[in-house]
């Protein structure tokens, strides 16, 4: 199993930029994706990106052009750079990292874009 901790998260404004890292310890190097989700205020948590570890990348189309997933395999972290940030970002970004069937959670970063 792994345990992700993110951080990064903070207040920020429309436009701006923001850089969410996490990193996994534990059995790292069995992990086959990681990636970022989304959860806004009231509603369901959904899939910003995510990189397999044959480096495959899939966006949101919410963030196609904007956000940017990036992996270090080696170290066990994931990052989302998030630029042109938008007030409908806002929300908790969970970290996630699947491994044997198993997908496993961080506690979350707070994002929150003033317009």
């Amino acid at each position: 199993q792994v345990q992700l901790v993110e951080s990064g998260g903070g207040l920020v404004q429309a436009g701006g930029s923001l850089r969410l890292s996490c990193a996994a310890s534990g059995s790292i190097f069995s992990i086959n994706a990681m990636g970022w989700y989304h959860q806004a205020p009231g509603k369901q948590r959904e899939l910003v990106a995510v990189t397999a570890t044959g480096g495959s990348i899939i966006y949101a189309d919410s963030v196609k052009g904007r956000f940017t997933i990036s992996r270090d395999n080696a170290k066990g972290t994931v990052y989302l750079q998030m630029n042109t940030v938008k007030p409908d970002d806002t929300g908790i970004y969970f970290c996630s990292a699947r491994l044997w069937g198993n997908t496993y959670w961080g506690q979350g970063t707070q994002v929150t874009v003033s317009s």
